[in-house]
């Protein structure tokens, strides 16, 4: 793990970099999942989940490198980072004759996280696929659920052609993994395209990073996860939405439209 010294080098090594977090190892029912700690354990719970391919640090990276966010949350929350399975650093690749969770099984992962460290009511912020595992969990269990704060949620079903699209993604990452064309398309849900830059604009050094970092991921891993949802959102979708209804405690809703294609 070395020091890095000047912003390019801050975002290429920004999983290496120790924050002062502690991570653990949590069997649930439906496997384990790491799950990184940040701040006084006495304060109100903010669980987190992150979107496809990504991991906390890579998907929640901005909360910590601007000190005024950072200060704000750990001023007033313990954060609970959880990495969907597979997802962590360094990740070994998910043995083929293990069952592809469903997202039901996802949110009640999180319920599984949630006893494991023995939280009451917790906050909840997730980013597009992982907003919807909260967002059924919320919906599932009601209780434990103080508020949720969704970035790029999934809000409706997709039309056929973003589920064909979707259908072809699967396949490649089945095949072969999170590189060229579908790394395109991983970047393209995550960043905008001035971000990721073009002839006009530099590509950031951000995006640089995270192209660095899904080279290392075992795309079977992050086809996991993909499945999980794409299954999930094509029949149920509009149900869960109706049941989120019933809940008094949506703090907040960021909706920052997702590319075409990119809804899952």
């Amino acid at each position: 793990m070395g020091e890095s010294s000047g912003s390019a080098s801050v975002s290429v090594d920004v999983e290496r970099i120790s924050f002062g977090g502690k991570e653990h190892l949590v069997r649930t029912r439906c496997g384990s999942v790491t799950v990184a700690v940040y701040g006084d354990e006495d304060k109100p719970a903010l669980i987190t989940y992150p979107d496809v391919g990504l991991n906390y640090m890579s998907c929640f990276q901005g909360l910590f490198f601007c000190p005024e966010a950072a200060s704000l949350l750990l001023h007033n929350f313990c954060i609970y980072h959880i990495n969907p399975q597979g997802h962590e650093l360094g990740a070994a690749q998910i043995p083929s004759d293990v069952p592809v969770p469903s997202v039901d099984d996802l949110a009640d992962q999180v319920a599984d996280v949630i006893d494991f460290f023995s939280l009451g009511s917790v906050m909840c912020l997730g980013v597009t696929a992982g907003a919807y595992v909260l967002t059924l969990f919320a919906t599932k269990y009601r209780e434990r659920v103080i508020g949720l704060m969704l970035v790029s949620p999934l809000c409706k079903a997709p039309s056929w052609s973003e589920w064909l699209y979707n259908k072809l993604l699967l396949n490649l990452l089945y095949y072969y993994g999170a590189r060229g064309l579908v790394k395109e398309c991983l970047l393209q849900r995550y960043f905008s395209k001035k971000v990721r830059g073009d002839a006009q604009y530099p590509e950031s050094d951000i995006v640089q990073a995270c192209k660095n970092l899904l080279d290392e991921k075992q795309g079977e891993n992050i086809w996991r996860f993909l499945q999980s949802i794409n299954e999930y959102v094509v029949r149920h979708l509009f149900l869960v939405l109706s049941q989120l209804e019933l809940i008094s405690g949506i703090w907040m809703l960021i909706w920052i439209p997702p590319p075409p294609g990119g809804m899952t």
